[in-house]
């Protein structure tokens, strides 16, 4: 279920619905929530989660808070390859402040959940709109699973 048109984000929407409906979603993002039907489920509880969706969507004003993400264009998540992953990966590194991180190379990967799929990889050239999407991504409620710095205040980088 695409969550922009009620004005706020997958993570909010996802915190309410636990919240409110006890139902937890199965993936979220800033944009997206989606729930997981499996042969377990009937009628009843695939009633209980169109209720409860319904009743997000009522009460959607009271959401609309939410942080805003800053996805930037799909070109700019292009980060040039500077380095050989593992080359980056093993070199010495150092943990920087994320705000000062753009132009050094990545020392880790960084993988947003959902979808699961990279956005840093090590010997990657960082960049401010990767660096703004992914910190505007954590001020959102995303989970990052293999940061040295899940909060990501400071991103691991090749030593100069």
């Amino acid at each position: 279920m695409d969550i922009e048109a009620l004005g706020t984000t997958g993570y909010r929407a996802a915190d309410w619905l636990r919240e409110h409906h006890h139902l937890d979603m199965h993936l979220f993002d800033h944009r997206r929530l989606s729930a997981q039907l499996t042969h377990a489920d009937d009628e009843q509880t695939a009633g209980r989660l169109l209720a409860a969706l319904r009743d997000l969507a009522d009460h959607a004003d009271e959401l609309r808070d939410a942080p805003r993400v800053d996805v930037p264009s799909p070109a700019e998540q292009r980060m040039e390859q500077a380095r050989l992953p593992r080359d980056a990966y093993f070199d010495p590194h150092e943990d920087v402040p994320t705000h000062r991180a753009a132009e050094r190379l990545a020392g880790e990967m960084i993988t947003p959940c959902p979808p699961g799929i990279p956005a840093v990889l090590p010997g990657e050239r960082l960049t401010e709109p990767v660096l703004r999407y992914l910190t505007s991504r954590v001020a959102a409620g995303m989970h990052l699973p293999d940061a040295a710095d899940t909060q990501l205040k400071t991103i691991r980088v090749v030593a100069q």
